[in-house]
């Protein structure tokens, strides 16, 4: 198929278009790569807004003879959605629930709709959408139809498949059809019709009424019994229907387009099946096995107490836990070092069964030989186990270097009973192949996700990934299993499916694809007629890593080119607002995939490893993605690859600013204390000015401010002054150090009075030591090697003065957690091995008045306050980097005192960001998601907190309220006292 499209055409399809097309380099960058190993340049990106949209598209396509790419939130395995087409990505508008029935227990939605969300909408119903996957929160139901997704509870629940009842889809020729069960009757009028739809039922009634074709399906497919099996078109589930089998299913055609991965017809509605909500009471007995063989037979006893789920987590994985901020805190129920870990779920109406379950499973695996450690887990328990499990996928791309855990073989699926024997040959064939391998996931129904590991760059193990896979293929053919279990053929497993269902089955369903789409306008190259496994991948044969210079220390990445090189495309930065945490606030805004963590990486990624430039951080590419990013942290704790695309796009900025200049608003933000220094010596005057409308609006206006934004205050004194004023006044006591960071020295400086009272009441002596400002602002604007010069002057002043009996207290977060995060990755040598101690040795205020109400030097006794009820906003940083537990604790410390967080993620000023003109809108937008909605609604009676200065100007300008900071409402409890 011709790629090249004249300007003039593209022109008046945007014309005819009610929703985007884009095919400039950048966009089409981003969309090159899914979470599969493949990359390939799409000619062009649309985004449809309706039905109408997708029905110009595909006339263009036959018109231009192109193939459009359905896609929803691109976590594809298999390659399913990158290719030399249009991508269409239906997720930013075609995402309504059109209908709920809760009588008849169905909902019809757009195929845009997330699975999480819909659930969520479900709720009061007292129905769900049963199947699963571990990425519910941004899957959507176009793309788990495309795959035919199953998840962790398809033991229960089976596929989607199962619960699809109809299909309004778009044919090839752009007429319109909805696919349904059907009588034989029906089935026989629809063969009749002189149609597209009737030419495709007919083809569907000539295959099945074949004695030939019926005896070839039967033996070649994979065995009935294995509810997992999802390879090529499901001609099998067709012929187990009437009238080509004694069988009482009515003939439906969602069947085989549930798995079809977009190569037959473009579905523009999808009518699901609902069921009930599961019992109430949940619970999860986590089997620390010694072995994985010991996991693989565990595996069969569990089975037969009847669970709803059973998943593996192997050794590999546990391992890499340790290394991510977020999963850290879900390794709770892990004892030694399992070799892998079976976690197997009960659901029944009381704990008293779940008990008897759990304690009869345990007797079981004991009587066995199998388990060493069997925790029971309750209660809110459960979402942090499943957490650690669903993170697996992306817990395997941060791992060092170039060789990967990679997708080729993660979808097998056997009888559960064959699992044992299987397991044993595919070690002896990794053996053989001289390869390890991750193992996890769904053992309960025989699927695991399988992951060996190979360099991609490496042109031998380009070879051996091939190798590998066809291999696998023939030990899945002897156990009668299937390729694909659920993630579907895509490019990866297609080139395998003659030799999994024979070369007769094949050729029947290269019959179904051309009656349904005889130009290939649908995702050509998928599952029928795919090009070869090892070609189009991400990296090419032979690749070089790019060595590129760098301000921050990239060494644990072995560089920023493989740091980037670290997204794996699993696309968690894509969840929204609805669910808990913080990455990624411009994309919970936007919905635009453009603004995504993925998207930053992708276009770093190749354009530092593609670009002829001297300086490869050179492009305006790169910026124009990195605009939205408001350096929240969120992905460093959130992200499984630990992508941490605030230190990047900091680093990118630096050496653009390199070769393109410094902006002037970057500048004066970046120095903002050296002019509130100066202003500080006229308090009065300067905040004359800036209260001012017209001066203040022409300087706004002059350096890119929006208007709609008031701008802070100096207070009468900075910290620093009032401190040496008063700094005499203080009892003896344990000495604490306390960091006047440069928002609470010249803005938030009551607070910081506060802070000191505080201590000083409580018996610590406070001293402010010398220290430059933390640097937050250079680093928010790209200016690294300032920051850096700051990072190490800190570092070395404060190093030999702050020991943990007398730790560095902070209280702005941005500025304190510097020292915890960025000063480490700015300083060198002996330098980073006094940063990494002093780390150790500086606290928020609130970590810090928890760690001594832990060691018994507060108590709760030196506070006194009436009943009062506090929403809490946490900081993104804090969340990111620490946690605001401390805080909740420590504003509970008085008696009375109730304390709600308010479940937002990040409070949308980030620094300047909300101040900028063109940012503004996105800044407010962030604001509304949660924040802004919850501050509303909240009595004037309940105090709002938030420790952050930006979340505070944010609060106060998005709804009218001002919030406290945590320190200003504990002063208030020690005043009564």
């Amino acid at each position: 198929m011709p790629t090249v499209i004249p300007v003039n055409k593209w022109n008046e399809l945007s014309n005819k278009l009610k929703g985007d097309i884009f095919i400039g380099e950048t966009m089409r960058i981003l969309y090159a790569t899914d979470a599969s190993a493949y990359r390939e340049l799409p000619i062009a990106v649309a985004r449809p807004k309706d039905e109408s949209d997708i029905i110009t598209l595909i006339h263009f396509a036959n018109k231009m003879k192109v193939t459009l790419i359905p896609r929803t939130a691109g976590t594809s395995l298999a390659g399913q959605v990158v290719g030399n087409g249009i991508i269409v990505d239906v997720s930013k508008y075609m995402n309504r629930i059109l209908e709920i029935n809760q009588d008849e227990h169905w909902v019809r939605v757009e195929p845009g709709v997330v699975l999480d969300e819909l659930n969520n909408a479900l709720l009061p119903t007292g129905l769900f959408f049963g199947p699963e996957t571990s990425t519910s929160n941004r899957c959507m139901i176009g793309g788990m139809v495309g795959n035919n997704a199953c998840g962790s509870h398809s033991l229960v629940y089976g596929s989607t498949r199962d619960h699809t009842l109809e299909i309004t889809a778009l044919l090839s020729d752009g007429s319109k059809t909805t696919f349904k069960s059907l009588g034989t009757e029906e089935l026989k009028m629809k063969c009749e019709q002189d149609t597209l739809e009737g030419k495709i039922y007919a083809h569907f009634r000539d295959i099945l009424i074949d004695q030939q074709n019926k005896a070839e399906i039967i033996n070649n497919y994979p065995d009935p019994r294995l509810e997992r099996r999802n390879t090529g078109y499901a001609l099998d589930l067709l012929l187990d229907s009437e009238p080509f089998s004694e069988s009482n299913k009515h003939f439906n055609l969602c069947k085989i387009l549930a798995g079809s991965e977009g190569t037959l017809a473009f579905s523009t509605e999808i009518k699901l099946n609902l069921v009930p909500l599961p019992p109430r009471e949940k619970a999860l007995v986590c089997i620390h096995c010694r072995s994985l063989e010991e996991a693989f037979k565990a595996n069969l006893i569990a089975l037969k107490h009847k669970p709803v789920a059973i998943e593996l987590i192997d050794q590999f994985i546990v391992e890499r836990t340790k290394d991510n901020i977020e999963q850290r805190k879900n390794r709770f129920f892990i004892s030694g070092e399992p070799a892998a870990i079976l976690v197997v779920e009960f659901a029944f109406n009381t704990k008293e069964e779940i008990l008897e379950a759990a304690n009869s499973l345990e007797q079981s695996m004991l009587i066995n030989g199998y388990g060493y450690h069997f925790p029971v887990i309750f209660g809110t328990d459960i979402n942090k186990v499943w957490a650690l499990r669903k993170a697996g996928l992306g817990l395997l791309s941060n791992i060092k270097g170039d060789k990967k855990p990679v997708a080729v073989i993660e979808d097998t699926a056997v009888l559960p009973e064959a699992l044992p024997l299987y397991m044993e040959e595919f070690k002896a064939m990794l053996i053989k192949l001289d390869l390890e391998c991750v193992y996890y996931a769904h053992i309960a129904t025989g699927e695991l996700h399988l992951r060996p590991m190979l360099d991609l760059k490496d042109p031998k193990d380009i070879e051996l990934f091939h190798t590998v896979a066809l291999e696998s293929a023939r030990l899945v053919k002897k156990y009668r299993g299937s390729l694909s279990g659920e993630h579907g053929d895509g490019r990866l497993r297609g080139e395998f499916i003659p030799l999994m269902l024979g070369d007769h089955v094949y050729q029947l369903l290269k019959g179904v694809k051309h009656t349904f789409d005889p130009k290939g306008i649908f995702n050509a190259g998928k599952i029928t007629e795919t090009p070869a496994m090892n070609s189009s991948l991400r990296y090419e044969a032979g690749q070089k890593t790019r060595e590129i210079e760098t301000v921050f220390d990239f060494s644990e990445n072995m560089g920023i080119v493989r740091a980037a090189e670290q997204c794996n495309g699993s696309g968690d930065c894509r969840k929204s607002e609805q669910f808990a945490g913080t990455m990624c606030p411009s994309y919970q805004a936007t919905r635009d995939e453009r603004d995504t963590t993925r998207a930053r990486a992708n276009i770093l990624r190749e354009l530092l490893t593609r670009s002829d430039k001297k300086n490869p951080f050179d492009h305006k590419e790169i910026l124009e993605v990195m605009d939205l990013c408001i350096s929240c942290k969120g992905c460093k704790a959130e992200c499984p690859s630990n992508v941490d695309m605030a230190k990047y796009k900091a680093e990118f900025l630096q050496h653009y600013y390199d070769a393109n200049g410094t902006p002037l608003r970057s500048w004066i933000i970046a120095n903002i204390t050296a002019f509130n220094r100066i202003g500080a010596l006229m308090p009065s005057f300067y905040n004359w000015f800036v209260k001012n409308n017209f001066l203040s609006g022409v300087f706004q206006k002059a350096i890119g401010f929006s208007h709609k934004r008031s701008l802070p205050l100096l207070y009468k004194t900075t910290l620093k002054s009032w401190f040496a004023k008063h700094r005499k006044h203080q009892s003896s006591g344990r000495i604490v150090y306390l960091f006047a960071d440069e928002f609470t020295n010249y803005n938030d400086v009551a607070i910081g009075i506060s802070a000191v009272k505080i201590l000083n009441k409580l018996g610590y002596k406070v001293e402010i030591p010398d220290h430059k400002e933390s640097g937050r602002t250079f680093l928010s604007k790209g200016l690294v090697r300032i920051a850096k010069k700051l990072a190490n002057y800190n570092v070395e002043i404060l190093s030999s003065v702050i020991t943990s009996e007398s730790p560095l207290i902070g209280i702005e977060p941005s500025a304190i957690l510097t020292f915890k995060d960025e000063y480490i990755d700015l300083t060198m040598g002996e330098t980073k091995e006094k940063a990494k101690q002093l780390a150790g040795n500086v606290y928020l205020f609130d970590d810090f008045i928890m760690r001594e109400v832990a060691a018994g030097r507060i108590s709760s006794e030196s506070f006194k306050g009436i009943p009062r009820k506090i929403k809490l906003h946490g900081h993104c940083h804090q969340k990111a980097l620490a946690s605001t537990a401390s805080t909740k604790q420590m504003l509970s410390l008085p008696k009375g005192y109730q304390v709600e967080e308010i479940k937002s993620g990040c409070c949308g000023m980030a620094g300047s960001f909300g101040f900028e003109t063109e940012h503004y809108d996105v800044s407010m937008k962030i604001g509304e998601l949660i924040l802004f909605p919850e501050v509303r609604s909240t009595s004037i009676d309940v105090t709002i907190a938030a420790p952050g200065t930006s979340c505070r100007h944010q609060i106060k300008d998005g709804t009218g309220r001002d919030a406290l900071h945590p320190i200003e409402i504990l002063w208030e409890s020690l005043q009564q006292k």
